[in-house]
């Protein structure tokens, strides 16, 4: 049994892990590149245009892992025909998703850019970065929520196969688009576009050739499933809200703090903390179906061990993402193409917030413990507060009670913080044991 339960979670978590990592290292290859290739400048202009990114990656969150959690729990009841209506539901979902970034990043960049805090010397390169991001919205959508139900559907490692020939790729294209080409940040986002696109057409196969048990086929749209999808998904969707959030407050407290070195040094934190909290969410993700196949079966055995399974494989593999980044600062620093001050004022403070990634590790697997229990009031109240409300007001009231220089550590805090609160109700909601509904 513990053995079937250990290949079970590889199986799972592993390509999750990967897919998720994949995902989130189209922007991190997107920042190296840009960063040597075209400079300081346009790396930071990346990195604001960064949280609009992170937004369009939460949306997709909402709609494929609210479908995903569904389908999980009725497969669990052994409901194939339930979980299939919820995998077209979701899928559908996502296509409005990608349809509504399209929009705004093609049709209103200027406005958006606006919001995300773009000064007169980022600006130009902001909108360019947007707006072409935002053209590939579409086939990056539908390959997100059509790699989730795939890891579901009994073909986890078609998903790593996707992930690795898309970051091949995309590795490769920015390469061309940067440096021969001289695209600049243009090039950065087409290269990230092009290789979702190509991520896509690779994980099709699975549905085309009927490997599994889902299928895209024609359906009968039902509003009250719509509903429970996005308030199943609400949590992970509000629980990817706090990257951009934190982008966007770290950013402006930041530029205030310490001008233009600040936002460049931090765009190379940014770009670490985007692709750890990736793997946090590929780990949660991994687990969340099964927690809620256990759940579905009402099996207390197996969901209890698959928790506890789950927040190790969190703590450990922060501790060593941690561990990189403070023994190895200046390495890191430089793949980014930074050099001179940027370069040893970043290495001062990376280990300052990076130390955070532990506690946020925990934090993200417990969010995902809830929603896949039918939780989700209670994964609702720890994300909000985690992703909207105690980071926005961390950030920015610390450093004026302090000074500027906490502004690195309260990352760490606020995780710290959310923490107790999510023990909390965890506590609450199994003071009699786990329900079943």
């Amino acid at each position: 049994m513990e053995t079937s339960r250990k290949k079970i979670i590889f199986q799972n978590v592993g390509p999750a892990i990967l897919s998720n990592a994949c995902v989130f290292l189209f922007s991190v290859i997107d920042g190296i590149f840009v960063g040597n290739g075209a400079g300081s400048q346009a790396l930071g202009a990346v990195n604001l245009a960064l949280p609009f990114v992170l937004l369009a990656q939460a949306l997709n969150a909402m709609a494929s892992i609210g479908g995903v959690t569904i389908t999980a729990i009725r497969f669990g009841r052994s409901d194939k025909k339930g979980a299939q209506n919820a995998f077209m539901h979701s899928l559908t979902l996502n296509l409005i998703v990608g349809i509504f970034i399209t929009l705004c990043g093609s049709v209103f960049t200027g406005v958006v850019c606006g919001l995300l805090g773009a000064s007169e010397t980022y600006l130009p390169l902001v909108k360019e970065y947007v707006f072409w991001y935002a053209l590939f919205a579409i086939p990056n959508a539908l390959s997100l929520n059509l790699q989730s139900f795939c890891r579901n559907d009994g073909s986890p490692g078609l998903v790593a196969i996707t992930n690795v020939i898309s970051s091949g790729l995309n590795i490769f294209l920015d390469w061309l688009f940067v440096f021969p080409m001289q695209m600049g940040v243009m090039g950065a986002a087409v290269a990230t576009g092009i290789s979702q696109t190509v991520g896509l057409l690779v994980i099709l196969t699975h549905y085309v050739l009927k490997k599994g048990n889902l299928r895209i086929q024609k359906f009968k749209p039902q509003g009250n499933l719509f509903k429970k999808i996005v308030f199943r998904g609400l949590p992970e969707a509000i629980a990817q809200f706090s990257t951009p959030v934190t982008t966007l407050c770290m950013n402006r407290t930041l530029l205030a703090a310490f001008g233009d070195i600040g936002i460049n040094a931090f765009a190379i934190i940014s770009y670490l903390s985007s692709f750890t909290m990736s793997v946090f969410f590929g780990a949660s993700e991994g687990m969340q179906p099964l927690f809620g196949q256990a759940y579905g079966a009402k099996k207390d055995d197996d969901l209890k061990h698959y928790y506890r399974a789950g927040q190790l494989i969190s703590v450990v593999g922060s501790m060593l993402c941690v561990a990189i980044y403070v023994i190895f600062p200046h390495f890191l620093c430089k793949l980014f193409g930074a050099s001179g001050e940027t370069l040893e004022f970043t290495s001062i403070h990376m280990w300052e917030y990076c130390w955070g990634f532990i506690v946020g590790s925990i934090n993200t697997m417990m969010s995902a413990y809830f929603y896949s229990t039918k939780r989700s009031g209670q994964a609702i109240t720890l994300n909000i507060i985690r992703s909207l409300v105690m980071n926005s007001l961390i950030i920015t009231i610390l450093p004026k009670i302090f000074g500027s220089a906490i502004v690195w550590h309260t990352f760490g805090i606020y995780e710290v913080l959310v923490l107790i609160i999510a023990v909390a109700l965890k506590n609450g909601s199994e003071r009699k044991g786990i329900v079943y509904k």
